[in-house]
Order: C-alpha cells, then structure tokens, then sequence
C-alpha cells in the first residue's frame, strides 16, 4: 500500500463495472460511478447472479427478479441506465472456463475503456474473509478482460461476430494495494442513495443492516488521509 493515492486516469470515456451480486457495487463503487457519470462518461453494469439467495426467508425465485428491480433502480441514482445479468447461481459461482467466457462475450460487446472488478483476494481492503462469490468473479473478471482481447482464446465469440476488444485498465475495488482513487466529495449523497434502493434486501438483514449513510461515509473516510483529506474511493489499477 503507498502512502498518498494517485488521482484515478481520467483518459477513457467508457466503463464496465463487474460485480457478483445486486448491491455488491453499492459498497463504495457507485460513488465513484457517480463523479463518473456526472463527468460525461458512459458506465454499465454487469451482474454474474440476481442475488437470489440473499434475503433469507424469501424464495429464490421472488428474491432474484426483486433485487435485479432494486439494482436498476440503484444504478439509475448514479447515472447508470443499462444493467445486464448473467443469471449465475447465487452463492454457488464457480470460477472457471465458462465464467470467464460469458464475462469476455460482454467486455467484447459493451468495448470498455475501463473494467472495474472486486478484489478476487481472500482477504479485502476491509477485512474478514470475503465471499466466495466475490472471489470467483474478480478473478474471471481480470482473466476475462485479457481473454477478451486475444482472438486466440474463446474462438466462437469471433464466430459470433465479438472481435477482440483490448480495454485500457482494470481497476479492482477493496483492494490492499490500492494506489489510485476517485474524489466523491460532490457524488457520496448519491452513492449512499443507490445503495438505499435495495430497501427489501437491507430490510432483510434484520439487526445485521447497516446504517448506509454513516458506513458509506466511514469507506470514504477512511482513503482521505491518503488523498489530501478528501473522501474518495480507492482501486488498485492492473492496467
């Protein structure tokens, strides 16, 4: 970890934000996407599952098609109007071949500039030990962008008419080793709106739900010391 963050690259126009679950690029993310949008850039999102195993005591099949509802309607508090699914299993995401195939179909189809992924590293920026499903994704995230830009690999996508596609970098969120990141001081507001979009999901976590506002808050916080005392979100750049 260094000990000032750098301004994240303003040079790209278009990004591709990958997470596993609905609400997962709530947890600081949409802030970033926010200062992005509001900058003239064109941002979508790519979810792997529909969180349908996220709201104990509400069937699967309830769950999933609710919270893709409250993840549009989160990334549309940031600027954020298409939203694309792949309609994995929750909880159960496997990295592998197919998975990275099906993320490199998307990155070839939506051409990104940039790819912003979660930290495929057991232990996160945060602490604890992330999700399986957290870990699974980054890591075919960050294969798949470079699957998605070698004609070599996944040879039917040129078949279906997806040639490859080279984006610029690849930023992962929560990660230690976080040398950029993104000012939110004028974006924070929106980015704890998004995340309070996924009301039923929040709800369904009982005592465990966070105080948003204040959480939020805290995440951006906690990179200001770093970045000139202004509150912001922090990527590690691959690329």
């Amino acid at each position: 970890m260094t000990d000032t963050l750098e301004p994240f690259p303003d040079d790209w126009q278009t990004a591709l934000c990958i997470a596993a679950h609905p609400d997962d690029l709530e947890y600081g993310t949409a802030s970033a996407v926010a200062a992005w949008t509001r900058a003239g850039k064109t941002v979508t999102y790519l979810l792997v599952t529909s969180g349908e195993a996220g709201i104990d005591g509400l069937d699967p099949a309830e769950c999933g098609p609710l919270r893709e509802a409250e993840e549009r309607a989160g990334a549309a508090e940031v600027g954020v109007e298409s939203v694309e699914f792949l309609g994995y299993p929750d909880g159960v995401v496997e990295y592998g071949l197919p998975l990275r195939r099906d993320i490199a179909r998307v990155i070839r189809r939506r051409r990104p500039d940039l790819v912003v992924a979660s930290n495929p590293d057991p232990r996160p920026a945060w602490g604890g030990i992330d999700y399986a499903d957290h870990r699974a994704v980054g890591l075919a995230a960050v294969d798949g962008v470079r699957d998605a830009g070698n004609r070599w690999v996944f040879r039917e996508l040129v078949d279906e008419g997806l040639p490859p596609w080279k984006a610029r970098y690849t930023a992962l969120a929560a990660s230690p080793r976080a040398a950029h990141a993104v000012d939110v001081t004028d974006t924070l507001e929106s980015g704890i709106a998004s995340l309070n979009a996924h009301r039923r999901y929040l709800e369904g976590l009982g005592d465990d739900a966070p105080d948003v506002a204040q959480m939020l808050r805290g995440f951006a916080e906690m990179s200001a010391p770093r970045f000139g005392g202004r509150p912001a979100v922090a990527y590690e750049l691959l690329a």
